[in-house]
């Protein structure tokens, strides 16, 4: 069964065994060696497969015939280019990004430029942007060079020539500048000849399209942060205030059968957010999904019709509630989930008429399989895994948990139990998570793991403020960093401990971003019940978040931040870890990168001037040309080897 397809490219990538690897490579890079293959596909006729995989460290497009699996052609950019996502975009054509390897970024940037190529390798040609490609003088417009950055909005299907593209424009220089209105143009896939079809009438666009490739939508936040969403109707935008549907946070996710009905999701009051079924000429809506504790977390809509047919949740363990047993993709979905145990199920590629689909299982050990599905012939063929050297048979559990907080409000969160030791007594890392408007997932978590095959427990914690349980749940954390999201991650700490599965005198609390920020101020708050502490890009002095960061530098920005932290220089003051490290007792690890614009390296130093004004000890990491997070597989790796070292020493293991 398992009959990897993608040996077929054994002639241009080397495949390496488990043995080999784990001989050559140490237990950090183990984890942090990036997916051998990713974005898998199939052509809409099911001739072709195609996947991204890595040559010489850059990504590289691939093309097998799904029959045979014979490697057919690979598109490798020359110099410091490479693939970024691509699309079908008809039977035997892609449409690619191609992104760009900059000596001062480790991550790839994107220019915004699209090229289109058969799978067979012919017919390659440069699509759209910035260096364009020549104008001939017709009424409709060639390929002339553009500043803005294109984004595949919808393939087309049905047109054999044509795809929609919404373009973002620049700024200064190549930045990309969301606040200003964006274009969608309708592009011909061979030649590049653009036409405009639509601007929208809001910044930080969003759009959708209905099944005949129509936009009919467009969501974006205005200047004070406020969602807007507009229809459109003969040729002009329609504010939804007019539809009266008395639904927050209201989001269209599909259309229905009926002309003129949609699916949205929304809520009423601070409810968790429901899924309607909406008539937009008369504004009647009726509820077809919602979840007593948590919104929705992905929404499953037949791509050729265009209609939803299921819902997932996650409140704990992912969940699917079908809302279409008309769709064959409901039934297809559930087989899938009876034929792969234990694993969540997504369908992310399929043939035009969908009787061949290409599927993805994962779950908590499992970083992902990918598996070739014919529904005719109820055939379940296993294809390749993103990270094949890692045997999930020796990957850790991650459990569900909840506890009611010193509030009386309930907490959720995961833990990741290592595997084969007795769940008592352990060593454990608490591990907040970023944003602070964000959440954790069960799934496959590679630092956690990693800790994990070291003897650690892991525990994540859904903090007030954290998204998907309800509008009240997230407002809760604003203005509330430093005391009340902070309680309910020393609560979720004191829980495992009363739980007898963490040992008290073993603890460190390891977090980034926002959980950087959590590290340093959990640990003021309670500096006796976490011995070490490691801040990964973390911020430091909310008062510096004002004047610093890519956050500051819009005023939508400036809006959120208003909202999330108040303008309280008193608190400000009391919720920054600069201003109290003479509470600390902590060993200390912090962690940043050169280039970071969501938290910049000003964080760190305004930290350092306050750890060195009171002659406090602490490590130090920084990484040149990393930014928010750090891309190169080798950095990660070095970070997560020091990061365990220093917990180790900071524990007396």
């Amino acid at each position: 069964m398992k009959n990897i397809l993608l040996l077929a490219a054994s002639s241009l990538l080397a495949c390496t065994s488990f043995s080999a690897l784990s001989i050559s490579l140490s237990k950090a890079e183990l984890f942090t060696k990036g997916a051998e293959y990713s974005n898998v596909k199939i052509s809409p006729e099911g001739d072709y497969l195609s996947a991204l995989t890595t040559h010489d460290g850059k990504k590289v497009l691939i093309f097998l015939e799904t029959d045979t699996k014979k490697l057919i052609n690979a598109v490798n950019f020359p110099g410091n280019s490479e693939v970024g996502n691509y699309e079908w975009v008809n039977d035997e054509r892609v449409v690619l990004q191609k992104m760009y390897k900059k000596g001062w970024s480790e991550q790839p940037i994107y220019y915004g430029e699209l090229m289109a190529v058969n799978a067979d390798g012919s017919q390659p040609r440069y699509l759209f942007g910035y260096q364009g490609g020549g104008q001939t003088g017709s009424h409709i417009k060639k390929n002339t060079a553009i500043r803005a950055t294109a984004y595949i909005l919808d393939p087309l299907p049905e047109d054999n020539k044509h795809m929609l593209v919404n373009a973002v424009p620049w700024g200064n220089g190549s930045s990309l500048d969301y606040s200003r209105l964006q274009n969608v143009y309708r592009v011909n896939i061979f030649n590049g000849k653009r036409q405009k079809v639509v601007t929208a009438p809001v910044g930080y666009s969003q759009f959708m399209t209905n099944h005949a490739g129509q936009v009919k939508f467009v969501s974006g936040k205005n200047s004070k942060n406020e969602i807007e969403l507009y229809y459109r109707e003969e040729g002009e935008w329609i504010s939804s205030d007019k539809l009266n549907l008395g639904l927050n946070d209201f989001s269209p996710i599909a259309f229905g059968q009926q002309t003129n009905t949609i699916f949205a999701s929304g809520r009423i009051n601070s409810e968790p957010k429901g899924v309607y079924k909406i008539d937009l000429t008369t504004g009647k809506k009726s509820k077809i999904s919602q979840d007593d504790k948590v919104d929705p977390r992905t929404y499953w809509i037949n791509q050729q019709t265009k209609q939803l047919y299921a819902v997932e949740y996650e409140n704990g363990y992912p969940t699917y509630e079908f809302t279409s047993k008309e769709d064959k993709h409901s039934n297809l979905l559930k087989q899938l989930l009876a034929a792969i145990p234990g694993h969540q199920i997504h369908i992310i590629s399929e043939t035009r008429d969908s009787k061949v689909s290409i599927v993805k299982a994962f779950n908590d050990r499992n970083p992902g399989d990918y598996y070739l599905f014919n529904a005719e012939k109820m055939k379940l063929e296993y294809l390749a895994s993103q990270r094949s050297w890692l045997d999930p048979e020796l990957m850790a559990e991650v459990k569900p948990i909840s506890f009611t907080n010193r509030d009386g409000i309930e907490i959720n969160g995961y833990l990741t139990l290592p595997n084969g030791k007795e769940t008592k007594d352990l060593p454990l890392i608490v591990n907040p998570h970023g944003g602070p408007h964000e959440r954790d997932w069960w799934g496959f978590n590679e630092q956690n793991q990693l800790l994990a095959q070291d003897g650690f427990a892991v525990l994540q914690v859904n903090f007030r403020g954290s998204t998907g349980y309800g509008q009240a749940f997230k407002n809760a954390g604003k203005q509330k960093w430093g005391s009340d999201i902070q309680h309910d991650i020393i609560d979720a700490t004191k829980y495992v401990i009363s739980e007898g599965i963490a040992n008290k005198d073993k603890i460190c609390i390891v977090g980034g971003s926002f959980g950087g920020y959590s590290a340093l101020q959990s640990s003021i708050i309670e500096p006796d019940m976490y011995k070490c502490a490691v801040g990964f890009a973390g911020v430091y002095d909310l008062e510096l978040m004002f004047e610093e960061g890519d956050i500051a530098d819009r005023r939508s920005g400036v809006s959120y931040l208003k909202g999330a932290l108040g303008e309280d220089k008193a608190v400000l003051h009391a919720m920054s870890p600069t201003k109290h490290v003479n509470k600390l007792k902590a060993k200390l690890m912090l962690v940043h990168g050169e280039d970071d614009e969501r938290a910049p390296i000003e964080q760190l130093e305004a930290l350092e001037e306050s750890l060195k004004a009171a002659d406090y000890p602490y490590k130090k990491l920084v990484m040149d040309n990393e930014g928010h997070g750090f891309y190169n597989d080798k950095h990660r790796a070095k970070y997560y080897h020091e990061m365990i070292s220093f917990i180790k020493d900071s524990l007396a293991l």
